[in-house]
């Protein structure tokens, strides 16, 4: 049998809550009344009803202690605050402590019903989104630190890939964690207690690259004094990393081309080949399909790599993610280095949000140490951030769109600072509504990022979502009624 909601009403007028009784008596709800504040904390640690309708003024305590005590308690209790006192001073402290909604007496039945329905389904709805995002969102992932959603995507990806030995090709702008990920895919696998072995195509010379790859036998080519295994053959068992693959000569394509369908390795000067068990991983910073286009990559090595494709987004485009890294690239090298830094100034969390970061994390990686070895203090200030972020600082470099947006969106987190001047006519605008725009111009800042707008605001994701639901209701209520929804 579904259990009833239950529903706590605090009133200490008897005939007030015979009467709010009687309105909830036709719906389905379990409704227990208290009178004082001492009965009602009582009753909220006891039964934990999923509403309450409280009023402010009690004969034992004043209501908001009441509303204080249900939001440090963390209990899963929506309150509906009612009073006699329509001041917007009471609404705002109300909204503030964390009410859902806000009745004026007098007040008839249908409102009353339609108001605690509306809060047990945000609720519900809250609920939902929370426990789904604590399923789905993840903050860092097997060396990766970031919660945006194309980040989650990745991480999503590399779980599904790594339990199988199909070959995986990772694109991604340079310093945007490809050899993260590829070993994120080996340690996620079954092949985690085996080598991971990687090899940078780029960075050894083409008449060297076969020999670092399949090995070679003494006396191969002038400087082979001894024998020596390939990477190949030290993957053997676990994963073999190609980073820069499209920098790889082509013809050496065509021997890895062989190795990848056979799993056979030959030496440089041997006559004698063995088979190995590698899972091969390549990366590049390039477009592997302009390349075979100009020629410079083997068509039939691409399709044979391109199984499993994964694209690193750039750090620029990871909504909410800079910051985050940022953060725990300074508390880690404040501690390797023995330096007191525990965070950053806004300002300079301004510039950091805003610079676009062409070199990715890693040139975030190596900003961050900079400020930590030629700096010290308890707070990273924007004068110690080193070029070219010095200039965005100092306001000489022309400002992104990025930068624009984001000081606008500071402007519109300070609701303390004096407004603009209305124009003629404007008068003074309801508090619901500046707070409506605030929220709706960080989200627009945010490029529709509702947790990235959620951080910048100091205030949850779940509490944007419900307004925002909040807000659709109140447009299809009557005007009088509108603007009543919680923060």
């Amino acid at each position: 049998m579904k259990q009833k909601p239950a529903i706590l009403v605090v009133e200490d007028t008897p005939a007030l809550a015979r009467l709010y009784q009687e309105y909830l008596r036709l719906d389905d709800f379990e409704v227990t009344h208290a009178d004082t504040g001492k009965a009602a904390i009582e009753a909220l640690d006891k039964l934990r009803p999923q509403a309450m309708m409280l009023d402010l003024k009690l004969p034992d305590m004043y209501g908001l202690d009441i509303l204080k005590h249900v939001t440090e308690s963390g209990l899963p209790t929506t309150v509906v605050v009612v009073t006699a006192n329509g001041s917007i001073n009471i609404a705002v402290d109300a909204m503030r402590a964390g009410a859902f909604d806000f009745l004026v007496k007098p007040f008839n039945a249908d409102r009353l019903r339609v108001t605690l329905r509306n809060a047990l389904e945000r609720q519900r709805l809250t609920r939902i989104v929370e426990t789904y995002q604590q399923q789905i969102a993840r903050d860092s992932f097997q060396g990766f630190i970031g919660a945006s959603l194309e980040m989650q995507g990745v991480y999503r990806i590399i779980e599904s890939a790594a339990p199988s030995k199909a070959t995986v090709f990772i694109t991604g702008e340079s310093g945007s964690g490809k050899e993260v990920c590829a070993q994120a895919i080996h340690d996620t696998g079954q092949r985690r207690d085996k080598p991971f072995v990687a090899i940078n195509c780029g960075a050894i010379p083409g008449d060297l690259m076969e020999s670092e790859i399949f090995g070679h036998v003494k006396g191969a080519f002038t400087g082979a004094s001894g024998d020596r295994e390939g990477a190949a053959t030290m993957a053997d068992g676990g994963t073999l990393f190609l980073d820069e693959i499209c920098e790889m000569d082509l013809a050496l394509q065509t021997k890895l081309l062989r190795f990848v369908q056979t799993g056979v390795v030959q030496k440089v000067g041997s006559d004698r080949p063995h088979k190995v068990d590698v899972r091969l991983i390549c990366a590049t910073n390039k477009d592997p399909l302009k390349e075979v286009e100009t020629g410079r990559f083997r068509e039939d090595l691409y399709y044979r790599l391109h199984v499993v494709p994964i694209t690193l987004p750039p750090l620029r485009a990871r909504n909410g993610d800079i910051l985050a890294i940022a953060e725990h690239f300074l508390q880690s090298f404040a501690a390797e280095e023995g330096k007191a830094f525990q965070h950053f100034t806004a300002e300079t969390l301004e510039v950091i949000g805003a610079y676009e970061w062409p070199g990715n994390v890693r040139q975030l990686q190596n900003v961050i140490r900079n400020i930590v070895v030629l700096h010290d203090g308890e707070e990273v200030t924007p004068e110690m951030l080193p070029p070219p972020l010095d200039r965005l600082a100092e306001g000489r470099a022309p400002a992104t769109g990025r930068s624009a947006e984001l000081r606008e969106l500071h402007a519109a987190r300070d609701l303390t600072a004096p407004p603009s001047k209305p124009r003629e006519g404007d008068g003074i605008r309801p508090l619901w509504q500046v707070e409506r725009d605030t929220i709706e111009a960080a989200i627009d800042a945010c490029e529709g990022n509702i947790p990235k707008a959620a951080a910048l605001l100091e205030i949850s994701p779940s509490t944007i979502y419900r307004k925002r639901l909040s807000w659709d209701e109140d447009e299809t209520l009557p005007p009088a009624t509108q603007g009543v929804g919680g923060v």
